[in-house]
């Protein structure tokens, strides 16, 4: 089965934000990087920090490392276009990191409704190793084209932050952790060699179907080998057996819903956010397809 482009297209006009229906239009190269920039500019706060929602169970004001890594992947999105406000958004999360290098799960919210509870009762005194892969994860992807945020003290500081917390992981990471860990070890690949050996550390804990289920989550919720792994030819690649890849590509594909878009397996926590992560997950699926020629 393959997925239906013009169905993706009409439920993305009929039901997505603004910020996700110009992300669809750069994947198909019918927009251009000051529309995404434009977008993403309305969850921009003037400390330089993103938030409004920009992570739709987080729709207070204040500026979040989750809203941190949406606005990076808006940046990775205009590739090879850069971008003052990348550099302007590693200053803020270096303002807010504490003292070892690592970013809370998330900052102080002052109206906590619409939010998830994981979120607005976070620690903001405590580094996660999630948080902090998450924003650095995604961050490495835009220096990768973007020298000023390569060249930032703060990546390289949250990065020694996180290989250093990944050496030290558990026996029995969260899948959520896992995920994110997995995904910064991959695109830290690029630059810091430790990475490689890590990566393969973490192989471990990855099943033979390669499903990671969600403790505390939905039913049946689970984190699937191509959100971590999206990409042919990458090192998180070799964590999954080929056959296990191809079934995930087609039942991507065949979870392509009547109205055109995708569904999300986990729990929203206000309406808009349900509906905002259909569009963002259908963003996403569409990426995926396309990037393993499945479209």
């Amino acid at each position: 089965m393959t997925a239906d482009l013009s169905a993706a297209s009409s439920f993305m006009a009929m039901h997505a934000r603004v910020l996700d229906r110009r992300r669809f239009e750069l994947l198909l190269g019918e927009a251009d990087a000051d529309s995404a920039l434009a977008a993403v500019d309305g969850y921009r706060n003037p400390d330089g920090g993103y938030g409004w929602g920009l992570e739709p169970d987080l729709r207070a004001p204040e500026s979040q490392p989750a809203g941190a890594l949406h606005a990076f992947e808006v940046f990775r999105d205009i590739a090879p276009v850069t971008t003052p406000r990348a550099v302007q958004l590693c200053d803020w999360l270096a303002s807010v990191s504490l003292p070892d290098g690592g970013l809370p799960l998330a900052l102080p919210v002052k109206d906590a409704r619409g939010c998830a509870p994981f979120w607005a009762q976070a620690d903001p005194k405590v580094s996660t190793l999630q948080s902090t892969s998450f924003a650095v994860g995604a961050a490495l992807r835009v220096a990768a084209f973007d020298s000023a945020v390569a060249a930032h003290p703060w990546l390289d500081r949250a990065t020694q932050y996180c290989l250093t917390a990944i050496e030290a992981i558990g026996d029995s990471p969260h899948a959520v952790e896992l995920s994110f860990a997995i995904r910064f070890l991959d695109a830290a690949s690029e630059t810091r060699q430790e990475a490689g050996a890590l990566l393969d550390g973490l192989r471990r804990f990855i099943p033979a179907g390669g499903l990671l289920p969600v403790a505390g989550g939905s039913v049946d919720e689970v984190i699937r080998p191509l959100d971590i792994a999206p990409t042919p030819g990458r090192p998180a690649r070799t964590l999954y057996d080929a056959d296990v890849l191809a079934t995930e590509l087609s039942r991507l594909a065949a979870e392509q819903q009547d109205d055109g878009g995708w569904l999300v397996d986990f729990a929203s926590y206000s309406p808009a956010a349900a509906l905002e992560w259909r569009g963002y997950r259908t963003v996403a699926a569409v990426s995926v397809l396309k990037q393993n020629s499945a479209i």
